[in-house]
């Protein structure tokens, strides 16, 4: 194939080749020639000119296929606009000639059709440039049309089309020839051919003006003839010239001079009107030829022509737009209400006709109202529509009130009203229920009275009316949730109210029925009395049905109607009723078969219509209970719904009998019987009636070969027993479809009737099928057969197998499957002999190469299809032939046969899909396997039928995810683009395939996945290179792609492309968001902003009043497309909420980006930098913006998301200072904003989800400390204050509207916002006290400071009272809210303070979001007052109020006992302990960290007072279960916050320990008093015995704990895993922050445990304790910079100090073994130093040297004062001393220093006798040498300091000698006053600390002082020249020299101080 891709046609290459891959070759060298030609300069071009022209007019010879011919004639025209066009008339007369030619053999036609297609080719792309010629081509192509078959006909057609529109007006001699030419097409029998006519007349019509002025109705006429027979292709071609036609009649500017203008007639929107509606009504038979028909009284208007002309209707609305719709949707809706008005019998003569008429109106309204209207112009509709049903109810009133009873029922005008009706409330409730809450302002203006005009027509005589009504009530319970109780309370009291009247029974039955089926869509639910009401009600309509029997079947109907819609309510509601549902199921069948017997005997027909009717109600009752409770189906249950069953089924074999005794009225009831018994049947298990299952069977058999079904079955059967793929093309109106609602009529041919409401009313409840729609059962005569067919499937499996091939050959026989071979190879599992996949290939093989028949091709290639899906990998030899075949055929079946190609495109998907990841291949037969792959795309791309086109998007997507290098990604991206928008956007249209919008979104969706840029990249360039703008309206050149989808999505209806469009976007935000974040906000934006005013029509508006209605309808169209279009005109709700999630989500996508995104003052520098550059932080004014606008919508869910966002962004941004004003941040600005949106959502009429989140927020705002002044903080305050008056009355005093959980939901928000509140507070207020006491502020800010931190506090503690009571409430309630359900029955019967016993279920799920965060605060508050005050509100009285566990069980009536305060504090500390300990034991995988954080937190609250320590302390159980539950919490939560928390938690137990063991010894010694100390009991564990038993020791569970954490940080610790015993030193390592605060809490807990043993105990856990101190040492000790230490080794040396310092250690009952062991550690310390296999370890000689030190100064002497250690130590010290680090010499003198002054001479001689020499030496060393920097003047300085201390401790006789010492060091660092002037900073620093020193020696130790003066002149006279030199300046220096000491003094070193 690469020989292909040259300029010329390499024709030596394709003479070798065979005739299929010639084809192939030419048509991949015409792709290839295409891009080359635009590329190419136009010089090459014509160089090779002529000869390309000749190449390409011999390949037009040669027979090309139609997609070749296609492409050649492309080329030709391209070659020609580049080139020269001198020889191009040659051409066109060569192509005329062909056409001429008398040649009729079937060889010549593809080279006379392809001389067609050139000529069109040509004229289209050259145009004018042809000049006259064109006389001449027309003329021979009409004359070649008379002859031509069907495909010359179509070619012809679209032939002309091009010519037509290349020529534009010039063409205008030819427009009645071709007019004529296309009138007769119009009509032809070919489908193709018809659709090709009407983009000929379409394209004909832009510049004949006599189309849609004076030939205007015969254009209209025609295409209704064309509309007959049609297929849904032709519909849509017919209906889209029909619709623009009468579109532009209505709005054209007519050319020429006045009096042209004169006799051309104008044409009004009422005349058009009635051309349409004369379409509708009478079809092509037209004026005058219909009078005939009505007179005999035939219908002859066909369901083809009413639903083209229902399009037609749409296209003509959707062609003038929005705009035009509002102004003049009054009379649009008049007129199509008229259409099934009484004026037109004959439109609803029968109930058939009447629905299928129906179902086109409401698809008019839906798709022009639903689909142009913005929401306020949507309002304004529903308002027109309103009054139009007024109108209505009041000509019903004026005929009912008329007193003649016989005039009143016979009225036409009630009939005829009905359908009216019908339509209008259809269309009515699915505004609404589009609308959502923005439908609030229209339901509460009065002076409409919507829902009282529908409440009226419930009454109405005819049933569909009623329903209708009661649809539109569902509908607009489940937009607006807040009028489901109202409504539902209304229609039971009219219900109650007007029992004795017939209509009213059944229709607020209805009612009742359709507003319990909207309860399943409004989360918040209804209260739960309600159930109990509709079931009194229903129970009292059934038993009183019999009273009177002109209600009975009324009453019977509703009753039973009301129980089966209670049902869809759930088990909550239903468990409370079910036994008496089921008495009223047992007593409605005879008890036994005698009784039916007798039954049958007595009644008439009318009891028996009554009977049957009841009964048929009481099984659908049952069929609800077992669909909608299923939990409820226990055995029991089931054993109770038995018995009536036999009955039951003996009744369905009887029916016959009864039928024919009572005749006709029993037909339809019977029928309904036999249904609603198969429908219960089918949900439950076959076991339960086995017995019946023969009888079954036989009714079965019978009702499935009724002869009277025969026609209909197959169409409403088998879509739901089909496979998707084979529903296509058995039959095209089987696809999912745009117009499936009015479509689906056409099934069931001129007779069947299409489902409609009035068919079943029991469907009113049912979940939507198909969203908003209205549910559309079939008559029950079709609806039986349909459950009998799944009740057979079900009874079959079950009967065993013999029976089950029966019914499939029966199946097959009856519904003609030709799908035999590819159906038993899916369903059987695929192929697994070669032999039989062979010989059935070559049947199929053959069989799709029968070009006689496209309906044989299309069945074998779709069987094959289906064989290469199963044959799998036994396949992949056929593959290549198969290729060849499927490209041959793609290549030669003519494009007029379109479901050959769909099935082509099949069998290429499976090809490829089989192939998968091996088309990545670069072998040659994997490439060109992938090339014909490619081309086979490209050729299904250019098809011109849609599905075909889909096909070849998804065949592109597979191999787009096999093999992504080899699809041309920007061709693909733009071929999808232009499919979207070209079709999307234009004058309104969609693309009239939604399949095809499937296609290219799912393809879409994939490609961004991958590569998102690359995708919006292209498709930006796209926009940019069209040189013609594609699209007025969705730009993507300034949108992006991102846009336009943005704007599809808002305008697409259906789910699944909606759903598919979010997820592109979301694909491409989580991509994209961060480097386009402006662009995506300024979407975001747009479409939040887009407010619905209609300012560009009152323009409009007032223009046409001033010039005196000159203008007509055209001028809104024009100045509308003047002004640059909004891209988002007035975007629904659905996608204002999807945008601002979008936002979100952006926020969340910058977070893991660039920090600067939440830094001010960053980002604005790096946008100097480059400007480039964007950052979230700079939009923070739009964000607040943006979710300000959501927040206060009419739209609750845009409120929910809106609040969330505002939430999200004061969370993130809460932090980020603000670079102006230092010590504020960047929202405080915005604290009005904040206000003002969170205000709205606390009105009473809010419901409570949103006011639920709107405390959420408020919590988060005060909590995040962005405002600090107290006034500003109220105003946020007093919302949350106001929240708390309204729960305060509990459960009981919330709105009555919704269910009893929604007020739980709210209570629990309100509580928790405060709790958080007063956390926060409460944290404030301790940090401000630590800063206060740790730092001296200056006046104003500990003003301001503590102003904020005090203040919130104080604003909480005004309520706390209140608060508290409440939170402990609300954990009370939580508690019994998990008690296991075994404990059920000990329950309070009524609820718990927040919650109802029936709703607590629901009631869980808020306790369980909420309970954390008010533990915490409850944990606060029971600190603060330390267990100890009560509240002075809080006297004996009002304890009643939280139920105190203890009073929780016991009876009410024994009076309220009051405790004293001790108990009500255990109670209470119990309550908080068991919530956390349940909870931590057992976390749930969805427990968030927010709880375990919470819930952690409130425990170390609790453990911070004595009170609750001391009860810990004292139950040694508790603790353990305590401590076992954190270690499992330490194990299955990773997170280090986590884990440190529970430390925490850990740390305060063992203190309650201690405190507990010092307690009990303490009063022991007090009460043994002087009695001798030896009989002391010993305390604390391991006793006497010193044992510790797992499980029932504190301390053990704790060193596990411990352990646990040490080793998941430091591996190293574990002896299994290091292999030895010993210590083994590897190689130490510094742990990351976290790690190291846990290893470091981990130690503080280890040094804290020998105080909670006995000295025994202590014993038996030293050894544990000192190896992990000690190994964390060694582990971690790692040489840092400046010899500081690292975070772990200084909490090790502080544990360590504080076990060595133990008074175990000193006790002497533990004295020796400490000793011992103690010796033991400090030999592991030392043996650190020594190499370990030979290699020395870089362990921090300081950390080591500190822990020595550590022991020296820690243990009593006799630990380190044996020779062999001492004698370690000291060389230890010595070979530091000799390390070349300054920074060791440092510490090590000051180690030294600690040692030197320790008191006992038995420790610390040794050292100073072994080191003082040595450091005297050194000292001397630098005395020579001079320091030079700053280590060595403080080496310097410590090792003086170590000097004066000896000086200090040595003896009298001694001193004199070692005074002498010094005194020469320190003099020789004096300067005079000429070197002081030069010296630099190092040498003054030490000229300044020597003469200090000096200063003060002098005068302590004056006599050696003298002495040595004395015997040195030279120091004595260096001396005073110093002190001369420094008299001055002494008094300055000084105080600095007090300075000089501190660098020193750093913080490490003092560090060191608190080990030692």
């Amino acid at each position: 194939m690469e020989l292909a891709h040259t300029l010329l046609l390499n024709e030596e290459a394709c003479s070798q080749l065979s005739e299929v891959q010639k084809a192939e070759f030419i048509f991949e060298w015409l792709r290839y020639l295409e891009k080359l030609l635009l590329a190419t300069s136009r010089n090459d071009v014509r160089e090779k000119q002529k000869t390309l022209v000749e190449q390409l007019l011999s390949l037009l010879n040669s027979s090309p296929g139609p997609p070749t011919r296609k492409l050649l004639a492309k080329n030709l025209a391209i070659l020609y606009s580049i080139g020269d066009t001198f020889s191009v008339y040659e051409t066109i007369d060569k192509c005329n000639d062909l056409i001429r030619s008398k040649d009729d053999s079937p060889s010549y036609l593809p080279t006379k059709l392809a001389a067609v297609v050139c000529l069109g080719s040509l004229y289209k792309k050259l145009g004018r440039i042809l000049g006259n010629t064109f006389t001449d081509t027309v003329g021979n192509i009409l004359k070649a049309m008379k002859s031509a078959e069907s495909q010359g006909r179509y070619e012809i057609m679209l032939s002309l089309q091009n010519i037509l529109n290349g020529l534009g007006a010039a063409a205008t001699p030819c427009h009645r020839d071709v007019y004529k030419a296309a009138r007769s097409c119009l009509t032809d029998r070919s489908m193709a051919v018809r659709c090709a006519a009407a983009k000929c007349l379409l394209e004909l019509q832009n510049e004949a003006i006599f189309m849609w002025s004076t030939d205007l109705d015969s254009v209209a006429t025609l295409c209704f003839k064309s509309f007959e027979g049609s297929n849904y292709d032709v519909r849509i071609s017919i209906s889209k010239l029909l619709g623009t036609i009468l579109a532009k009649a209505i709005i054209s500017k007519h050319p020429g001079t006045a009096a042209l203008r004169q006799s051309i007639r104008r044409v009004s929107l009422e005349e058009v009107l009635e051309l349409l509606g004369t379409g509708f009504l009478r079809g092509s038979s037209g004026f005058l030829r219909a009078s005939g028909d009505m007179l005999k009284g035939t219908s002859s208007v066909s369901r083809d022509v009413r639903v083209g002309v229902t399009q037609a209707y749409v296209v003509f609305v959707s062609t003038l737009g929005g705009t035009w719709l509002e102004k003049n949707f009054p009379v649009f809706l008049s007129h199509l209400l008229s259409l099934v008005s009484q004026s037109h019998p004959k439109a609803t003569q029968t109930q058939i006709d009447a629905v299928c008429c129906r179902r086109c109106i409401s698809f008019i309204l839906r798709a022009t109202i639903g689909g142009l209207l913005g929401e306020k112009a949507q309002i304004a509709a529903a308002k027109d529509i309103c009054q139009t049903i007024w109108k209505l109810k009041k000509v019903m009133d004026a005929v009912l009130s008329d007193g003649n009873l016989e005039t009143r029922l016979g009225s036409t005008d009630v009939a005829a009203s009905q359908h009216m009706l019908v339509c209008a409330l259809q269309e009515l409730g699915n505004l609404i229920h589009g609308l959502g809450t923005t439908a609030a302002p229209l339901l509460q203006d009065s002076s409409i009275g919507l829902l009282d005009s529908v409440i009226s027509v419930i009454l109405h005589p005819s049933i569909s009316v009623r329903l209708a009504a009661a649809w539109c009530l569902h509908c607009i319970a489940v937009a607006l949730p807040s009028y489901l109780t109202p409504l539902l309370d209304r229609c039971i009291e009219r219900l109650t109210v007007l029992k004795s009247s017939p209509e009213a029974v059944t229709g607020f039955s209805f009612a009742v029925a359709a507003l319990l089926g909207a309860v399943k869509h409004c989360p918040l639910g209804i209260p739960h009395g309600k159930g109990k009401i509709i079931m009194t009600l229903a129970e009292d309509l059934l038993c009183s049905a019999t009273q009177n029997s002109r209600l009975s079947a009324q009453r019977t109907q509703a009753g039973w109607l009301l129980i089966a819609a209670l049902m869809t309510l759930g088990s909550a509601v239903v468990s409370h009723h079910l036994a008496r549902v089921l008495l009223l199921w047992k007593c409605v069948f005879p008890a036994s078969p005698k009784d039916l017997e007798t039954e049958k005997s007595r009644g008439d027909s009318f009891t028996w219509q009554v009977t049957l009717e009841g009964r048929a109600g009481a099984l659908s009752a049952i069929k609800s209970f077992v669909s909608y409770c299923g939990d409820l189906l226990t055995e029991e249950v089931i054993q109770r719904l038995l018995p009536p069953l036999p009955c039951a089924v003996d009744l369905l074999i009887q029916l016959s009998s009864i039928l024919k005794t009572y005749g006709n009225p029993l037909k339809t009831p019977s029928v309904v019987y036999r249904q609603r018994l198969y429908e219960l049947l089918i949900l439950l298990p076959p076991e339960t009636y086995e017995g019946h299952l023969c009888a079954i069977l036989k009714e079965l058999a019978a009702d499935l070969t009724a002869p009277d079904i025969q026609v209909a079955a197959s169409t409403f059967l088998l879509p739901p027993l089909c496979h998707q793929d084979d529903l296509l093309i058995l039959s095209p109106l089987l696809q999912e479809t745009d117009h499936r609602f009015i479509e689906e009529q056409l099934l069931l041919g001129n007779g069947g009737a299409c489902g409609s409401l009035e068919y079943d009313p029991y469907s009113i409840y049912e979940k939507d099928v198909e969203g908003d729609s209205v549910p559309k059962p079939l008559p029950p005569t079709l609806s039986v057969i349909s459950s009998a067919a799944k009740l057979f499937g079900v009874v079959c499996a079950h009967v065993g197998e013999a029976q089950r091939l029966k019914s499939a050959r029966d199946v097959v026989t009856r519904t003609g499957h030709s799908l035999a071979l590819g159906s038993l190879n899916r369903y059987l599992g695929g192929i697994s002999s070669s032999q039989h996949l062979n010989s059935c290939i070559g049947i199929l093989y053959t069989l799709s190469q029968d070009s006689t028949s496209p309906d044989v091709q299309t069945w074998a290639l779709h069987s094959l299809s289906l064989v290469i899906d199963s044959a799998g990998p036994l396949f992949y030899v056929h593959v290549e032939p198969t290729l060849s075949l499927i490209i041959m055929l793609l290549l030669n079946v003519p494009p007029t046969h379109a479901e050959v190609h769909q099935s082509l495109g099949r069998c290429l998907n499976a090809l490829i899909t089989t192939l998968g990841p091996e088309l990545q291949g670069n072998s040659t037969s994997v490439s060109a396997l992938r090339t014909s792959c490619l081309l086979g795309c490209a050729v299904m791309q250019d098809n011109p039928d849609c599905l075909v086109q889909a096909q070849a998007i998804s065949c592109l997507q597979q191999l787009h995810m096999f093999a992504p290098r080899h699809v041309n990604l920007s061709s693909l991206v733009s071929c999808l683009c232009e499919i979207l928008l070209d079709n999307s956007v234009l004058v309104n249209l969609c693309s009239p395939y939604l399949l095809l919008r499937r296609a290219v979104l799912a393809c879409l969706r994939q490609l961004v996945q991958r590569e998102a840029s690359e995708v919006s990249e292209h498709a930006v360039m796209l926009a940019k290179d069209s040189r013609e703008k594609l699209t007025p309206d969705a730009n993507i050149g300034e949108m992006g792609l991102e846009g336009a989808l943005l704007a599809l999505l808002d305008k697409e209806t259906d789910q699944r492309l909606c759903h598919d469009i979010r997820e592109t976007l979301n694909h491409m935000l989580t991509s994209m968001a961060v480097e386009k974040l402006s662009l995506w906000l300024k979407l975001c934006k747009e479409v939040l902003a887009a407010s619905a005013d209609f300012a560009t029509i009152t323009c409009v508006d007032t223009m046409q009043e001033e010039e005196g209605h000159k203008l007509d309808d055209a001028s809104v169209l024009t100045t509308r497309s003047d002004e640059k279009p909004h891209p988002f005109t007035n975007p629904r709700w659905a996608t204002r909420v999807f945008a601002a999630e979008c936002v979100c989500r952006i926020i969340n996508q910058c977070e893991n980006a660039n920090s600067a995104h939440f830094d001010i003052a960053l980002a604005q520098e790096m946008k100097k930098r480059d400007s480039r550059n964007d950052f979230l932080v700079l939009h923070l004014a739009d964000l607040i913006r943006m979710a300000f606008m959501a927040a206060t919508d009419h739209s609750d869910q845009l409120r929910l998301s809106g609040l969330e966002t505002l939430l999200v962004v004061i969370r993130r941004f809460a932090t980020v200072p603000e670079p102006e004003f230092p010590g504020h941040v960047i929202l405080e600005q915005y604290q009005a904003n904040v206000g003002a949106a969170l205000r709205p959502a606390f009105t009473s009429e809010t419901p409570p989800d949103v006011t639920a989140k709107a405390c959420q927020v408020c919590s988060a705002w005060i909590a995040s400390g962005v405002v600090s002044d107290l006034s500003d903080l109220r105003r946020v305050h007093q919302l949350l204050v106001s929240s708390l008056t309204k729960i305060q009355a509990g459960k009981e005093a919330l709105s009555h509207l919704y269910n009893e959980s929604a007020s739980t939901m709210e209570i629990l928000a309100v509580l928790k916002a405060w709790a958080e509140v007063y956390i926060i507070a409460v944290q404030r207020h301790k940090n401000n006290k630590q800063t206060l006491k740790t730092t001296s502020y200056s006046e104003e800010s500990v003003r301001n400071g503590s102003n904020s931190s005090y203040g919130l506090l104080d604003l909480v503690c005004t309520d706390l009272g209140t608060l508290s009571r409440l939170w402990l409430a609300a954990l009370q309630d939580f508690a019994l809210l998990t008690l296991p359900s075994e404990f059920a029955s000990q329950l309070p019967v009524d609820g718990g303070a927040f919650y109802t016993a029936e709703t607590s279920e629901n009631a869980k799920m808020h306790y369980y979001n909420s309970w954390a965060l008010i533990l915490h605060a409850t944990a606060l508050w029971l600190t603060s007052t330390g267990f100890v005050v009560a509240d002075p509100d809080e006297g004996a009285s009002n304890l009643s109020r939280p139920v105190t566990p203890t009073s929780m069980c016991q009876d009410s009536s024994s009076g309220a006992i009051v405790k004293s305060p001790e108990d009500v504090y255990t109670d209470r500390f119990h309550l908080l302990l068991g919530i956390s300990v349940e909870f931590l034991c057992s976390l749930r995988s969805d427990a968030t960290m927010e709880s375990i954080t919470a819930c952690l937190h409130a425990l170390q609250a609790l453990l911070d007072v004595p009170w609750p320590r001391s009860k810990i302390g004292s139950d040694q159980d508790l603790g353990i279960e305590l401590l076992n539950v954190l270690h499992r919490v330490i194990l299955t939560r990773e997170s280090p916050s986590i884990q440190l928390a529970s430390l925490e938690v850990v740390r305060q137990i063992i203190c309650a320990a201690q405190e507990h063991v010092k307690e009990k010894r303490r009063s022991a010694e007090v009460d043994d008093g002087a009695a001798e100390k030896e009989t002391l009991p010993e305390f604390g564990e391991g006793k006497d015995t010193g044992g510790l038993v797992p499980g029932k020791s504190l301390v053990f569970a704790t060193l596990e704990l411990c352990v646990c954490i040490l080793v998941r940080q430091l591996p190293e610790l574990n002896p299994k895993l290091t292999g030895s015993s010993g210590v083994k030193a590897s190689k130490p390592q510094i742990l990351s922050e976290d790690g190291s605060r846990l290893v470091s809490a981990a130690l503080v807990i280890i040094s804290e445990l020998p105080a909670v043993c006995s000295p025994e105990g202590s014993i038996s856990i030293l050894p544990t304790i000192l190896y992990l101190t000690i190994g964390v040492l060694r582990e971690t000790a790692v040489k840092l910079p400046g010899s500081q230490l690292s975070s772990t080794v200084a909490a090790s040396l502080q544990a360590l100090k504080g076990i060595l310092s133990s008074p175990m250690a000193r006790a002497e009952k533990s004295h020796t073994a400490w000793t011992d062991l103690l010796r033991s550690a400090l030999t592991t310390v030392l043996d650190c130093w020594n190499p370990v296999d030979g290699t020395h370890q870089e362990l921090d000689e300081v950390s080591l040297l500190t822990a020595i030190t550590v022991f020296i100064l820690s243990t009593s002497p006799e630990v380190t004062t044996i020779p062999c250690l001492q004698r370690s130590c000291i060389e230890k010290f010595k070979a530091a001393l000799e390390i070349k680090d300054p920074m060791v010499q440092v510490k090590t003198y000051q180690l030294l220093h600690s040692i030197f002054q320790y008191p006992n001479p038995a420790v610390s001689y040794p050292y100073i006798y072994s080191l003082a020499s040595s450091i005297v030496e050194k000292l001397q060393e630098i005395d020579k040498r001079k320091p030079e920097d700053t280590t060595e003047l403080q080496i310097f300085q410590e090792g003086i300091k170590v000097l004066e201390s000896l000086i200090i401790i040595a003896e009298e006789q001694h001193r004199s000698q070692l005074v002498a010492c010094l005194l020469p060091i320190l003099i020789s660092f004096l300067l005079d006053e000429n070197a002081l002037g030069s010296a630099t900073s190092i040498m003054r620093n030490l000229h300044d600390f020597a003469l200090q020193n000096l200063m003060q020696i002098g005068p302590q130790y004056s006599s050696v002082f003298k002495n040595v003066m004395a015997s040195s002149p030279a120091l004595k006279a260096r001396l005073e020249a110093a002190i001369k030199g420094n008299q001055e300046s002494i008094k300055v220096k000084l105080p600095s020299s007090k300075h000089t000491k501190n660098p020193g003094n750093n913080s490490s070193i003092q560090l060191k101080t608190n080990f030692l």
